[in-house]
Formats: C-alpha cells, sequence, structure tokens
C-alpha cells in the first residue's frame, strides 16, 4: 500500500480554513513563494477531503484509548505547546457531541504498550482535558508519514508562524529527511524550504527559543535579520533577553525589541594613546595605543629591534602567565 493510500481519508478540514491559516503579511512584491506554498497545499487538502468518503466506507476499525498512553510526535514543531482550556470551542464541541472524528496513532517505535500520535494533537488535548477516553485510528506508520501528517494537521488547522516552520524544517533536516518529505510536510516548494532553513541556521537556537514563535513577525522580517546576523549579534544581545523586563512582553514584542536593540549604534570605543620610556632608562621609546579590540605597542630608536625581538620570543610565555593570573583572580 503506497503512503498516499495510508494517510487517505484522515483530513476532512476545507479550502477556506487552509487559505487562513497559510495567510501571510500583504506585500506588493516577494510574494511568490506564500502563493506557491497556498497553492500546493491547497491541492493536497483538496485530494484529502475528497479521500474522506472512501476511508470512512472502508471499515477501518476505531478503537477507544486511553490518552495517557500515547505520546507526541518524535520531531517538535511548535516552539511553545498551546495547551487547551475548558471554554476553547474545540472542548466544548466534544463535551457537548462526542469526538465525532477520530485522531490517528500508530504503535510506538520504542514501547510497544504505548502509542504515538501523527495526527489529532488538540483533539487528544481536548479529550484529555475533559477526561475521556480517545476514539483513535491504529495505523503501521512510518517515520516518513507521522511527519507529514504532522504538516498537514499544521497547515489545516493552526497554523505555524513562520519561525516555527523554520525551525521544524530544520529539525527534519538534522534528522536526516529528505527535502521533498519536508516540502510535502510544509505544502511548501523547493526555494522556500530553502529560506526557512537558512534562517533557522542563521539566528542560534536560543535567541528562538527566547523570542517565541512571534506569530504576527511574517517571513521578510526574519529574513532581514538573518541576513543581518554576525558573531557579535548574540553578544549584544545577551543582556536584553536574559532582563526580566523582555521575557515579561508577548513573543512579537520580544522580537520588536530584539530588532531595536540590533538598530542601535555601538558606541565607539575611547581611544587611548600615550608614549612610554623605561624607568632606569635606555636607548629605546615606544607609542601604546589602546582602541576598542585593538592594542598596539611601536617600539623605536637604538635597542628597538632586540628588544622587540626579545617580547616576541617570549608572548606564548607572557599570555599563559596573562591566563593563569585572571584564573586566579576568578575572571
Amino acid at each position: 500500500m503506497s503512503r498516499r493510500d495510508r494517510l487517505k481519508g484522515l483530513f476532512d478540514d476545507t479550502a477556506q480554513e487552509l487559505a487562513a491559516a497559510n495567510y501571510e503579511e500583504p506585500s506588493s512584491r516577494g510574494s511568490a513563494g506564500p502563493v506557491r506554498t497556498m497553492a500546493l497545499t491547497l491541492g493536497r487538502m483538496e485530494e484529502e477531503s475528497r479521500a474522506m468518503q472512501e476511508a470512512l466506507l472502508s471499515g477501518e476499525r476505531i478503537v477507544q484509548l486511553d490518552p495517557d498512553l500515547i505520546d507526541s510526535s518524535f520531531v517538535r514543531d511548535r516552539l511553545v505547546d498551546q495547551p487547551l482550556d475548558i471554554e476553547d470551542e474545540l472542548v466544548q464541541s466534544i463535551a457537548e457531541n462526542g469526538q465525532e472524528v477520530p485522531i490517528l496513532v500508530r504503535r510506538h517505535p520504542n514501547d510497544e504498550d504505548r502509542y504515538q500520535i501523527a495526527y489529532g494533537h488538540r483533539r487528544l488535548q481536548a479529550v484529555k482535558l475533559l477526561g475521556l477516553k480517545v476514539q483513535a485510528i491504529v495505523r503501521k506508520l512510518d517515520d516518513t508519514d507521522v511527519v507529514i501528517a504532522q504538516g498537514i494537521e499544521n497547515s489545516a488547522r493552526r497554523n505555524l508562524s513562520y519561525i516555527e516552520r523554520a525551525v521544524f524544517a530544520l529539525n527534519l533536516e538534522l534528522k536526516g529527511f529528505e527535502r521533498p518529505v519536508i516540502m510535502k510536510a510544509l505544502s511548501t516548494d523547493k526555494t522556500e524550504l530553502s529560506k526557512l532553513i537558512s534562517v533557522a541556521k542563521a539566528i542560534p537556537a536560543e535567541i528562538v527559543r527566547s523570542v517565541g514563535a512571534a506569530p504576527g513577525i511574517g517571513r521578510r522580517r526574519w529574513m532581514a535579520l538573518a541576513q543581518d546576523w554576525n558573531g557579535m549579534t548574540a553578544a549584544r544581545l545577551a543582556k536584553l533577553i536574559a532582563s526580566g523586563r523582555f521575557m515579561a512582553e508577548e513573543s512579537d514584542r520580544r522580537f520588536e525589541l530584539l530588532v531595536a536593540e540590533l538598530a542601535k549604534k555601538e558606541a565607539k570605543p575611547e581611544t587611548t594613546e600615550f608614549d612610554w620610556k623605561p624607568k632606569s632608562g635606555g636607548k629605546i621609546a615606544g607609542r601604546i595605543k589602546s582602541a576598542g579590540n585593538s592594542f598596539t605597542i611601536a617600539l623605536k630608536t637604538g635597542d628597538a629591534p632586540d628588544f622587540g625581538a626579545y617580547i616576541s620570543r617570549r608572548l606564548d610565555e607572557l599570555y599563559e602567565a596573562y591566563r593563569a593570573g585572571k584564573l586566579q583572580a576568578g575572571e
């Protein structure tokens, strides 16, 4: 049985829901990526919707499982879990009408007494919150099936933010999935996938975790940040992201604060420059200059070449003595 056939009949989301889920900030330029992504997802979901009746008529058995026996996917797609509460529309619907659509699970690959969810994460949360058994279809699925099902669910329901999509794409690649599979899981094309992965690679994971999902921040702004990122950027942001003020803000606002901090012009370090002569006298003089990350000693007059060579031969020795002194001082 093909992978396409194994996944048939599990996704009944409408094209209208999908179009809303894939909406991104309007732009008169640079919209080709999102438009292609929407077209790919719409086509795939339309096919799955047509297959729904076939699956229901196939007589596939639905079983009731203890939600506590079902684990989440082996690869995270969201930066932060989004728990439901009793007032949520889905929870209320299941409480009043029961669970109308089963979830999709597989036997856990590492524990035969447990299961792993492929599709229906929010339904599982809702049923668990209500203290009910969950209706599920148990199928033999490989890792690729699970990833694709997870991607379909995210496209059709509550869309991942741009940075979550980027991190999800990179995580899948790091787990060894080939790009055609990742493209299918994220309903995107080759060009857009390359951009997603490049953003996730450019911006350190700890920075992304500190900012969070930032649902209102689109691809253009994340890409601009990634393009400007360099080795000194994270050091500049360390104090900001560790502050209570930063963490108290909503995720979108944390992104804004981060960008604002990077936009500030760094104050140029003050340059210090002075002359040196040995206290005991001698045929040598020096000009010392300290400017930020550079420190220069220029020697001149009679002993300058010999003394300069003497210092050069002992640079390793001097540096190790310097480091030892710092360690003793606890720096």
